[in-house]
């Protein structure tokens, strides 16, 4: 994988964006055999299932299961996530431009097999977009 140029928040560019989905999967299906996505990291059980599909650049769809979804005019984005090697000068980076910090960095280990290690970080943006720093634990 290509390592980011983006010096301001160490590595940059996308690692996923995040949807909600009633049907999981239907959804699943969709985009595995209609996009050839690839399920890389699995967590959950129904009804809170949740997976990241590799999209064949090593950027992720994250699909999450929300029996309890209804879609509303703006679609189903729930946030987008930019890959960082250091999540907490990424956050403070984005304190200082002015952002809500909604999650300090946190150090999360993702219930899939195997577990995946990360650290992220939340913020909403001027428009109230919610953006996460994405930190593998390897980088």
């Amino acid at each position: 994988m290509k390592q980011g140029t983006n010096q301001a928040i160490g590595g940059g560019g996308f690692h996923h964006v995040a949807i909600k989905t009633r049907n999981f999967d239907e959804s699943i299906s969709f985009y595995t055999r209609g996009f050839g996505f690839v399920p890389k990291v699995e967590w959950g059980k129904t009804p809170r299932r949740a997976v990241m599909l590799d999209t064949g650049d090593g950027n992720y769809l994250e699909v999450f299961e929300d029996l309890q979804y209804d879609p509303q005019p703006n679609g189903v984005h729930i946030h987008f996530a930019l890959r960082t090697s250091d999540c907490d000068a990424a956050i403070e980076r984005a304190r200082a431009a002015g952002a809500e910090i909604t999650k300090e960095p946190t150090d999360i280990e993702i219930p899939s097999s195997p577990p995946t290690s990360v650290r992220l970080a939340f913020c909403k943006g001027p428009e109230g977009a919610v953006i996460e720093f994405f930190q593998n634990a390897t980088t």
